[in-house]
């Protein structure tokens, strides 16, 4: 087995973006399902992560400032002008924003090309049927979940269904009320999802939870598909999806708050407490 040193940070850090050999990310794999602390060190990179995405996701669409552009095109010939551009962009990656923005955009485009990449290997079909059951559901004016959120039932009604502790996460500090769920059918079983709603904005965001794959990825992952975002995790034996058409860092702030409440109660879970 593993050690916990068995892996460098670097190593740690390149199956996080999804590189490395698929035999070294087997190995990490097998150790993370083993070492609870390791685990739970990972999802903080993996949250970290996100964090940082969000709040410079806005950078990528800003325009080119002029003073660079007016640099790049100040030169006589294409030579001069590709060699004053690097070196007008390597100054700003050296010591200012500007530079920071341009990486953020090179970084983020590669971590979208690789989270891809992988995406294509991994079977990720609960993903898709996640952001469909949202899809469906949310629009509905009258009867949006099964059983509503005042039925003190629904936790263990969900839990003993799909087989997975369900709790009832209270996300009312970021604006939303639990609404209620339903059961849905999934691939090889049953699936839950919950429903929440802004009371204010009327948006609305649903948590999608089933019981995993093995080899489902454990860390934070995140997707844009259309107007739909979603962050989807596996945490002690349960797998999650969050899915609304509200912008990242508030998806994110939600996902993060639906994970602290999942690890720090596992018991009120599985008794359907909130």
């Amino acid at each position: 087995m593993d050690t916990p040193h068995a892996f460098s940070d670097s190593e740690l850090s390149a199956w996080l973006d999804g590189e490395g050999s698929a035999e070294q990310r087997e190995r990490i794999d097998a150790w993370l399902r083993q070492d609870a602390q390791a685990l739970a060190r990972m999802r903080l990179w993996s949250a970290d992560r996100e964090a940082i995405r969000a709040r410079f996701d806005p950078v990528r669409s800003e325009p080119v400032p002029a003073r660079l552009s007016e640099t790049v095109l100040r030169g006589r010939n294409a030579h001069e002008g590709w060699t004053r551009a690097a070196a007008v962009v390597a100054l700003l990656v050296a010591g200012g924003a500007i530079g920071s923005a341009l990486t953020w955009q090179w970084q983020q485009q590669r971590s979208e090309r690789l989270a891809a990449a992988a995406q294509a290997g991994t079977p990720a079909g609960w993903v898709q049927r996640a952001v469909y059951a949202h899809s469906v559901f949310t629009p509905e004016p009258r009867h949006p979940v099964e059983v509503r959120a005042q039925e003190e039932h629904l936790s263990r009604w969900l839990t003993r269904r799909i087989e997975v502790p369900v709790k009832l996460f209270d996300l009312r500090d970021d604006g939303f009320e639990l609404m209620g769920g339903r059961l849905l059918p999934d691939a090889g079983g049953k699936s839950a999802q919950l429903m929440y709603e802004n009371a204010r904005t009327k948006e609305r965001v649903t948590v999608y939870l089933r019981k995993p794959d093995a080899d489902a990825p454990t860390a934070f992952r995140y997707e844009q598909q259309g107007e739909l975002g979603l962050f989807y995790w596996v945490e002690a034996g349960a797998g999650y999806a969050l899915v609304g058409t509200l912008p990242k860092e508030r998806l994110l702030a939600l996902a993060q708050s639906i994970y602290r409440q999942g690890i720090a109660t596992p018991a009120a879970a599985a008794s359907g407490s909130r």
